[in-house]
């Protein structure tokens, strides 16, 4: 396998235990990544660490500090961290067993993939992930990941078993700070029902594969472009918000465009001579349209 573990350790539920690794589930090896250039020289600027009195110095003689008052500072050295460690720093202990459907997704973090180290511990990895996916439940554990202690969610996926680290509750904001202020306003029946039948025909499959960052290709694009000394590129306007006035023309509009002709049924078909009518009737409407463009 060519990715490096983030974590290593043990996978412990009871008295039964197996080594582990966590390999990180998503990548941002494709994001697009900038430099600093100095604009004059070309050069890439280097970020020195600089001790205002003395000047450049070497980052592996830094230590850690916390603030305690304006300009004071505790110091820590790699002595001082190993005095807390914890179980879960090298022990994923599965404490309790719970519905997928109630830890809020507010709560879900980032996924990693758990491998069962090779060796005789494999066995075990198998019994507690078939007993896993045989209750149907999500496992609940901690460890310590970059310096901090995670609640972890396991679940099984495939041969294995996906890990996502959950927030803790004071990184979680309430809802309710923010939907609160929302005024209270009653929709209209007819427009919900229009928005309803326009979500139907929108219905899809779930495809990530057509998830595209759009914003990270027009960079990519850009890049080529400068690289080449192509053309530039076409800016793209933000759209206008919906008049409040217009909002059933707009839903109206969009019921029309959003159909597709697969969807079309004989009875739309039927319709066709009242249409070609309607369009002959279309010249009657110009002075105002005039007018409107006046």
């Amino acid at each position: 396998m060519a990715a490096r573990p983030t974590w290593q350790g043990h996978l412990k539920l009871s008295l039964v235990s197996c080594p582990v690794a966590l390999y990180t589930a998503t990548t941002s090896a494709n994001d697009v990544r900038f430099h600093l250039i100095n604009p004059e020289t070309h050069n890439r600027i280097r970020m020195v660490p600089t001790d205002p009195d003395a000047g450049p110095v070497e980052r592996a003689d830094l230590v850690k500090g916390y603030e305690v008052s304006k300009d004071e500072y505790v110091l820590f050295d790699d002595a001082d961290f190993d005095k807390v460690k914890l179980e879960s720093t090298k022990v994923i202990s599965i404490d309790k067993f719970v519905n997928e459907a109630e830890i809020d997704r507010l709560y879900w973090a980032d996924p990693f993939f758990v491998m069962p180290e090779k060796g005789a511990g494999i066995e075990a990895f198998v019994v507690i992930r078939d007993a896993m996916k045989k209750q149907g439940k999500v496992a609940l554990g901690s460890l310590v990941l970059r310096g901090k202690e995670r609640q972890l969610a396991l679940e099984v996926r495939d041969k294995g078993l996906l890990a996502w680290t959950l927030r803790a509750h004071d990184e979680v904001r309430d809802a309710g700070d923010y939907f609160d202020d929302i005024p209270k306003v009653k929709a209209d029946a007819d427009m919900v029902e229009i928005a309803t039948r326009i979500i139907g025909q929108k219905e899809a499959d779930f495809d990530p594969t057509t998830f595209k960052d759009r914003y990270d290709d027009a960079l990519k694009a850009l890049i080529k472009s400068k690289t080449k000394g192509g053309k530039r590129l076409v800016e793209a306007p933000e759209p206008e918000d919906t008049n409040v006035i217009d909002l059933m023309a707009a839903l109206r509009n969009s019921l029309k465009g959003s159909a597709s002709p697969a969807k079309k049924t004989a009875k739309n078909s039927a319709k066709k001579p009242a249409a070609k009518a309607a369009a002959k009737k279309a010249p009657a409407k110009k002075p105002a349209s005039r007018k409107k463009a006046a």
